[in-house]
């Protein structure tokens, strides 16, 4: 047989067949007086071996241990360690889809932040009527941000500390009255006179747990800069002003 007829009998490519040489898996055959290669029922055994061994799942790694004649791995003991291996991978299936699901049935749907925990989003579904402010979509970005980069036990206080700043309609009157200052500042520099006004409502808005550690939070590190730089100059002044407001009422 020639390398086209034996990958045809088997189901292969005739590319695969050549990687199997290269890799070791498949025995070279014996080439004829014009160079072409002829391949004989063996060849095609062992090749067949090979496609059913990967369509189960195995890496050609250990497929080649299951191959070799001497300290090769018991087929038992690869198809074992491939069943558990397909055990774990399901149970996290199970998992990530419990989780869509979750996010899917959610109330008030997906936000356009999303994926975010079931908690944040109902947050997110609660103020809606912010959703109009540029400064607070920006803020919707930044908790959707610090949920997926905050340790486990971080994430659960800001969460928690979220709904305590927009878990009410008085809340959500005072964050979009503290907004519509931000917004307002957009074309504003720094020393504008509304920015103190601007600064002072959202500090009103923020809850002590929300930043337990407040003055960490206006250190010159690289998120902070990128945050500010993703303001006006007005707004990012605002903020800083903000963090400083909180700092004092925190000694």
């Amino acid at each position: 047989m020639r390398i086209g007829e034996l990958a045809a009998a088997v189901g292969v490519t005739t590319r695969a067949v050549r990687h199997y040489h290269q890799l070791g898996l498949l025995p070279e055959p014996e080439r004829l007086a014009n160079g072409y290669r002829e391949y004989g029922l063996r060849h095609a055994v062992v090749l067949a071996r090979i496609r059913r061994l990967t369509e189960l799942g195995l890496g050609l790694a250990e497929v080649r241990d299951v191959l070799a004649d001497e300290a090769g791995k018991d087929l038992v003991e690869v198809l074992t360690e491939l069943d558990e291996d397909l055990a774990r991978q399901e149970e996290a299936i199970r998992e990530r889809r419990g989780r869509l699901r979750v996010l899917l049935e959610a109330e008030g749907g997906v936000p356009v932040e999303g994926p975010v925990s079931p908690e944040l989003a109902a947050l997110f579904a609660g103020s809606a009527g912010l959703s109009e402010s540029p400064m607070a979509a920006k803020d919707r970005e930044i908790m959707a941000f610090l949920e997926t980069a905050m340790p486990d036990e971080a994430r659960e206080q800001l969460v928690s500390s979220l709904g305590e700043a927009l878990g009410s309609p008085e809340a959500v009157a005072r964050a979009h009255e503290a907004y519509a200052l931000l917004d307002a500042l957009a074309g504003a520099e720094p020393d504008d006179p509304r920015v103190d006004g601007a600064a002072r409502a959202l500090a009103g808005c923020i809850p002590p747990g929300l930043f337990p550690e407040v003055g960490e939070l206006d250190h010159d590190d690289g998120v902070m800069r990128a945050f500010y730089d993703d303001l006006a100059p007005a707004q990012a002044e605002a903020v800083r002003r903000t963090l400083r407001l909180l700092a004092e009422e925190r000694r």
